[in-house]
């Protein structure tokens, strides 16, 4: 079997640290972590199962001049890819107080651009166990992926991450 290519970003933070909760949790010895900053389009056409983990950044920061994250800069790398064929689920951090218009808008960001490329995305999440007001990572009324609030919902996210993997272990064989 083939391992589930986990590519996150940034480093050292809490989209890390919920990385490593998910490759501890499905087998580490069937995910390789990947960090966004390090990878490239041939580290994504190598794997048919992915994983992305991402985090949503303050409008403040979005309204700046200078955005060099990590996953700016890895952005291009999605549009040269062909994801036909490739099953994807992806999980996003916010945070649901300060932030509430745009409650983990990159996961929505980040399936658009996924979608247009042929991506088959799984691990939709029912948003009524979150808060929020507004958030384009809602689609036909669910998250198109996992929700994590760090800030101020730490104390979900175990629980969390264990019914996400529970829904998208099937389709990643597991």
């Amino acid at each position: 079997m083939s391992k589930i290519g986990l590519f996150f970003g940034p480093l050292k933070g809490s989209v890390n640290r919920v990385a490593e909760k998910i490759k501890i949790a499905l087998g580490e010895q069937n995910v390789d972590m990947i960090s966004v900053n390090d990878a490239g389009v041939a580290d994504l056409e190598k794997y048919d199962r992915i994983i992305f983990g991402i985090s949503t950044v303050g409008k403040e920061t979005w309204d700046s001049t200078h955005s060099n994250s990590d996953w700016s800069k890895f952005f291009p790398n999605i549009t040269k890819v062909d994801f036909s064929g490739k099953t994807v689920a992806i999980f996003g951090l916010g945070d649901h107080v300060t932030y509430s218009s745009h409650f983990v808008n990159a996961i929505g960001v980040l399936a658009n651009d996924l979608l247009k490329k042929n991506a088959t995305i799984i691990g939709q999440v029912d948003p009524s166990g979150y808060e929020f007001d507004d958030s384009e990572a809602v689609m036909d009324g669910k998250f198109v992926g996992l929700p994590i609030d760090e800030d101020f919902e730490s104390e979900l996210t175990d629980e969390r991450i264990a019914n996400w993997l529970k829904s998208i272990k099937p389709a990643f064989g597991l």
